[in-house]
């Protein structure tokens, strides 16, 4: 073999283990989903069965609501820690207006949304018009919107809800549960706003520079405003939701959701920093942690496992995100 053929394979042979490499790290989380799968099948025939796997689709399409409201937010750099609260509140104003007001389902549940979208605007302006941190901002409506949704039920959930409140979450059309299509509508209708539309570049573009994006002609205070806003919609979307599938309301309805949002969107591959990441990853993520916590129930393991479990997860996938940013930077 001549200089120049070993020269060629050699730089054929530099550029397959970079391709296989990047492939890898970008499609790690698809690896992890499946073999999980793979490994409670194994363990327990009754994982992968179609009422079971329907069980993790229904768990997990309240859960998919926030994880693409907070997947926008991480997207311009931003954070979201007030989903959980937004739920709880919202479930708890829907509940309160049925049963003491005497309001109609539907008008109750769309107050109830509308109280998300209320929460998810006041995030905006502090953010995008005041420029607080987001950390900061979020964390004060979060604590704000807890104290509401208790100051609702006097400290206690909402008593005497009756039994037509579960009619949003538990009808079913083609034989899956309403929120399961809403779930699908908005994974879709997310993943084609970032990839086909202005918006969705801008969005990027704010994330990955925003002084370059400004520079460029993007507003940028009303991209940031805008993704709180469709955040907290979703989340008091997502806690209508939640209340209506298991006909309760209660203070602490959407305790921890707002660290599942914001793991599922980085397990699924987006940056912290903004800038990377996609619905599609998101809601890999997402499943990877509604099949593992499904999967451990099953196996009977403790909760307090499932949350070491979930947090390597989150440190594996920051470390992949760090990697990925110095290798990116290095080229």
């Amino acid at each position: 073999m001549t200089g120049l053929q070993q020269n060629m394979v050699g730089s054929w042979t530099r550029r397959f283990r970079s391709g296989f490499k990047s492939f890898a790290l970008r499609n790690s989380m698809v690896g992890a989903l499946l073999l999980a799968a793979i490994v409670f099948s194994f363990a327990n025939p009754r994982f992968a069965s179609f009422n079971n796997l329907q069980s993790i689709l229904i768990a997990a399409a309240p859960f998919a609501l926030i994880a693409l409201g907070q997947t926008l937010v991480i997207l311009t750099g931003g954070i979201d820690l007030s989903v959980g609260s937004v739920i709880a509140l919202s479930g708890m104003v829907s509940a309160w207006l049925v049963v003491n007001q005497g309001t109609p389902l539907g008008l109750a549940f769309a107050i109830g949304v509308l109280v998300g979208l209320l929460v998810g605007l006041v995030n905006g302006f502090l953010v995008a018009v005041l420029d607080l941190a987001p950390f900061v901002a979020t964390l004060a409506t979060m604590t704000a919107g807890a104290g509401l949704a208790y100051a609702v039920g006097r400290g206690a959930p909402i008593q005497g809800i009756p039994a037509e409140f579960g009619v949003l979450a538990n009808t079913r059309w083609l034989g899956l549960p309403i929120p399961v299509w809403l779930m699908i509508v908005g994974v879709i209708a997310v993943g084609i706003l970032l990839q086909r539309y202005t918006f969705g570049t801008k969005i990027y573009a704010v994330g990955g520079n925003p002084s370059a994006a400004s520079v460029a002609g993007i507003k940028v205070q009303r991209v940031r405003f805008s993704v709180y806003a469709i955040s907290g919609l979703l989340a008091g979307l997502s806690g209508v939701l939640l209340s209506s599938r298991v006909v309760n309301a209660s203070p602490s309805l959407g305790q921890g959701y707002e660290l599942d949002s914001i793991a599922a969107v980085v397990i699924g591959g987006a940056s912290l920093f903004g800038g990377r990441g996609s619905v599609w990853g998101t809601a890999l993520g997402l499943f990877l942690i509604q099949t593992l916590n499904n999967g451990l129930d099953i196996m009977l393991v403790p909760s307090y496992w499932q949350d070491v479990i979930k947090g390597v997860l989150i440190a594996v996938a920051v470390a992949l995100d760090v990697f990925i940013s110095k290798r990116q930077r290095s080229r």
